[in-house]
């Protein structure tokens, strides 16, 4: 009872804010209102003479204006209001429902509710369709606990709330990601024999695959499924959509292939997302037959879909297929937007061709495109990663100048650049700067930070920022302590490497795959090899599994120091789980191989392998 009484006062307190602000801000206009109409009034004609416009056929125009939503601003609408507020006898709730609904169409929730306090106070009873207009305003306001307030009040006037309320109450509880109230509330509706329809699973199923609950959402559509009730396009492209995020692109295709089954055709949307993710993997054949059928259906591929294969097929390194791509959209009239461009200059980035990026860079401003943060980070990153810093910095100048704001990417990629040609001074400035322009450092900048220093042998450097770090109780990740042992193994300090590996448990982390990797490197690199091993064995012991990197390390570990039975062993396990040798590796064994450096048991091991 307690709780009831404190949301309804709560209720109270909101529509009385809402009322104050609808007075303060609307005063002039209900004045002009006021005076101007009472229950008849006037239109002039072009010949001036005045035309008594009698209630009906105002309200009959009000009608017009609320279906074709035909209000010039939300003055308009609340000059109307305010007419038919003072109007003798009053309008009837329908005329107010259908303008509050107009109103609520231009998105002016707060507003609604303030309408709603001046209704009340003029006499006007709400009915079931007025407090559905109220709650649905309550929900986009983030304020689903007013929603459910109203809700109260409709029963306790003796209202019987339909599936339209519950079902926005629903929405209102998944816009605030509570979903398991949102599901708790439609099996409540179950009980109490109201039947949830379409649109309130599929609520709840677009809000579960926006949450990366897949399977949760195919749960849900295969329960509407089982109550007949019928499925659409938007349905199944949303669990389409959801299942190629997850990169279950096979299972999404079978989803496609059963509704083209039941007669459903697809749309646009549920293209782009099958194109994207096979794309995705590089499953490109594939893709080409969807987007053949999906223009045999006479579905035309819009920006969207440019990007998705001019993006795709730049980061797989296609590049003359991306400027095929591009010059197709240019000869369909489908204008470039500035995610096309950026994907191309991204292109160009990759592979290492600058100049051609710069001039699609520039081609981003010919167009009338606003380049964006994005744009500036992609090309920035190409020529610190070219060892262009003077370009970079200039590009990054450029882009302050211009009046937009760098980013936390901006400053990481510079960061990095400047420990790339191994100016840590101008590294450690620009992390000043970076605070001083109110940009929080993350764990990524400082990452950066630190494996430039190391690799720069600045180490003393490094522990002093390694030791702020922990002072200002930032929140480190393993990331962190793996740059920091790997750059105490590369000088050397293989000890103090061992004591802080021993150490991450009372820190909280978990060694993972990349530090032991870094560690058995690091062993093998003095020696240890009989250590290395035994860390090899106790990475498994506590379920951290070698990765192809892991086992190529030990291998060369062990090759350079001739220890080939155990080399053998390791290439054997390593075959096993289906990894490869990779350069480094193979070279070392063909050159043992070549120049009979290689013993007897590591020749036999070949032959018998060949």
């Amino acid at each position: 009872m307690g709780t009831t009484a404190k949301s309804t006062n709560s209720l109270a307190f909101f529509f009385n804010h809402y009322s104050h602000l609808r007075v303060s801000f609307h005063t002039l206009n209900f004045y002009y209102y006021c005076r101007s109409f009472s229950s008849t009034s006037a239109k002039t004609t072009n010949s001036g003479r005045d035309i008594v416009e009698s209630p009906n056929q105002f309200l009959k125009s009000v009608r017009d204006r609320c279906r074709s939503c035909s209000f010039w601003n939300l003055d308009d609408a609340l000059g109307v209001f305010d007419r038919m507020l003072h109007m003798h006898p009053l309008p009837s709730i329908v005329d107010f429902n259908q303008l509050l609904t107009a109103i609520t169409r231009m998105k002016h929730h707060s507003t609604v509710i303030s309408l709603f306090k001046e209704m009340e106070q003029s006499g006007i009873a709400p009915d079931d369709y007025t407090s559905g207009i109220l709650i649905n305003c309550f929900c986009h306001l983030n304020r689903v606990d007013f929603g459910f307030s109203i809700l109260a009040r409709i029963l306790k006037l003796g209202f019987e709330p339909d599936s339209i309320i519950l079902t926005t109450l629903v929405k209102g509880l998944c816009i605030q990601g509570k979903i398991v109230e949102a599901v708790k509330l439609v099996n409540k509706m179950e009980k109490i024999s109201f039947k949830p329809n379409i649109v309130t699973y599929g609520t709840i199923m677009n809000c579960l695959c926006k949450i990366g609950k897949t399977n949760e959402a195919i749960g849900l559509f295969r329960k509407m499924e089982e109550r007949n009730l019928e499925l659409n396009v938007v349905l199944y492209s949303t669990i389409i959509d959801s299942l190629c995020k997850d990169r279950l692109v096979t299972k999404a295709l079978k989803f496609f292939s059963e509704m083209t089954n039941r007669g459903i055709k697809p749309d646009l949307f549920t293209y782009n997302s099958l194109i994207q993710g096979l794309c995705n993997f590089g499953r490109w054949k594939e893709a080409t037959k969807l987007w053949n059928e999906m223009v045999e259906r006479k579905i035309m591929p819009n920006v969207l879909t440019f990007n998705i294969l001019v993006g795709t097929l730049g980061k797989e390194g296609k590049l003359i297929e991306a400027e095929e791509v591009f010059d197709v959209m240019i000869q369909r009239g489908i204008e470039p937007d500035v995610v096309t461009y950026n994907s191309l200059i991204d292109s160009y980035c990759l592979q290492n061709r600058m100049d051609e990026a710069l001039n699609a860079f520039n081609m981003v401003v010919e167009k009338g495109c606003s380049p964006t943060v994005v744009s500036y980070n992609i090309l920035i990153h190409g020529y610190c990663k070219n060892r262009r810093i003077d370009e970079a910095v200039n590009l990054f100048r450029e882009m302050t100048n211009n009046g937009m704001i760098p980013n936390v990417v901006t400053y990481n990629t510079l960061i990095g650049g400047f420990c790339r040609v191994g100016r840590l001074q101008k590294s450690l400035e620009l992390l000043h700067e970076m605070r001083g322009c109110g940009q929080h450092p993350d764990v990524q900048t400082y990452a950066i930070l630190l494996d430039g220093l190391c690799k720069n042998l600045y180490f003393p450097v490094a522990m002093a920022l390694f030791q702020e770090m922990e002072d200002k109780k930032l929140d480190l990740d393993i990331v962190i302590y793996n740059v920091l042992i790997n750059g105490m193994c590369n000088v050397g300090k293989l000890s103090t490497a061992r004591e802080l590996f021993n150490t991450l448990p009372t820190k909280g982390f978990q060694a993972n795959v990349r530090t032991y990797t870094i560690m058995i490197k690091g062993l093998c690199k003095e020696g240890l090899l009989n250590e290395a091993r035994e860390l090899f064995e106790k990475m498994e012991e506590n379920g951290c599994q070698p990765n192809h990197i892991t086992y190529n390390t030990i291998i060369q570990g062990f090759l350079q120091h001739n220890e080939t039975s155990w080399v053998v062993k390791y290439i054997q396990m390593m075959v096993d789980k289906g990894f490869q040798a990779n350069a480094t590796t193979a070279t070392i064994l063909i050159d043992l191989l070549t120049t009979n450096q290689a013993d007897q048991t590591l020749q036999d091991f070949f032959l018998k392998s060949v």
